[in-house]
């Protein structure tokens, strides 16, 4: 891939910091990594070529290589909060990479015991919803809120901004959980995957049901605090006290890089298992085939691409205005990015073109 500036400038090609939270740091050398193709995307983020882009992480043989932080136009949950020059401090919408968070306690509760398992009904926590209880909706389990395989009449294929976009109508209504189980089933629950953040409504709300905490106290207690993130924000649904589960986290991006790390590691952190490692492994891997090519699993995209001649799988934690956490553990990479493109699906030189290019600087046949 050819892209906009060739010439790399030092000057911009960021050392990570050391500061002492727990991400081990090295550079890109000691990671077999070429630092001329990584300062061409550094370069080409400050140009424009990759446009709006805030920040780039990259964490090569468990150890961050490569930080670098540029300045944007960004919002805050669809509030325009102007040009934002952003850095390791600088808190960032996470938009859907929330919903991946979600999943993460959802796992960490039934560990506790707290839910049973994927596999029980959802409406064991909603007896006050009984109303809903039929014409199959009956049969609908934690599994298929996770996997998004509902089988619920939703509508996320238009923008945010339009008021027949089902989550905006669900944020609107008052009464979020009552919204989703009250829609039509288009499909037999399991049988076809449909992206739907009201899922995540109920999953959050079944959190604040069986352990007394919203869904940002539970998160902080048992995921942000064990990694020692200590800065973070959870926009509440609109007219509510209740975090909008689906996408209103914000982390800095060393927050959300220990996200990714946590899971790399198959839910560990620092020789302490924080969420448990066979759910890390079920939310990274394919659950159902999505209709557009590759796969979801619990919260989490599956993205097939074709790099080097091989095909790699690679899962993510994925963001409206293109954020993502990009995991592959067979090469022992993990990339996070943020960006500014908000609703905005058409840009080809997005984060998927960036995490083709970082292939570019190292050879996939070593290990």
């Amino acid at each position: 891939m050819t892209i906009g500036c060739r010439q790399s400038n030092s000057k911009k090609l960021n050392s990570p910091k050391n500061i002492q939270d727990g991400i081990s740091v090295s550079n890109l050398p000691e990671a077999g990594m070429q630092e001329a193709v990584i300062g061409e995307i550094i370069d080409s983020i400050s140009t424009g070529f990759f446009p709006n882009r805030h920040s780039l992480l990259i964490y090569k043989n468990d150890k961050l290589v490569s930080e670098n932080y540029f300045t944007g136009q960004d919002y805050n949950w669809g509030r325009d909060i102007g040009i934002v020059k952003h850095s390791d401090t600088v808190l960032h919408d996470m938009r859907s990479v929330s919903k991946s968070v979600v999943s993460a306690c959802i796992g960490i509760a039934i560990a506790q015991g707290k839910i049973k398992g994927v596999d029980q009904p959802i409406f064991d926590f909603f007896e006050d919803y009984s109303q809903f209880k039929n014409e199959g909706r009956d049969e609908l389990t934690i599994k298929h809120l996770l996997t998004m395989t509902s089988g619920l009449e939703w509508n996320e294929e238009v923008p945010y901004d339009n008021p027949l976009n089902s989550e905006i109508q669900m944020d609107e209504s008052g009464d979020g959980v009552g919204f989703v189980l009250s829609r039509m089933l288009t499909a037999i629950p399991g049988t076809e995957w449909k992206y739907n953040g009201g899922t995540t409504e109920v999953l959050a709300t079944i959190i604040k049901r069986v352990t007394g905490m919203n869904v940002h106290e539970y998160a902080k207690e048992y995921i942000f605090e064990p990694l020692g993130i200590v800065k973070s924000e959870w926009t509440n649904s609109t007219g509510t006290n209740n975090p909008a589960a689906a996408s209103g986290l914000r982390l800095t991006s060393r927050g959300m890089l220990k996200f990714g790390i946590l899971y790399h590691n198959g839910g560990e952190w620092e020789d302490k298992q924080i969420v448990p490692k066979e759910w890390v492994n079920e939310s990274l891997k394919s659950s159902i085939a999505r209709s557009d090519g590759g796969g979801y699993g619990y919260q989490f995209w599956v993205f097939n691409y074709t790099i080097q001649g091989k095909t790699l799988t690679i899962p993510a934690a994925v963001g409206n205005g293109d954020q993502r956490i990009f995991f592959d553990k067979i090469n022992n990479l993990l990339v996070v990015t943020t960006a500014g493109n908000y609703n905005i699906w058409d840009i080809e030189n997005n984060a998927s073109a960036i995490l083709k290019k970082i292939y570019e600087s190292f050879d996939l046949s070593k290990p």
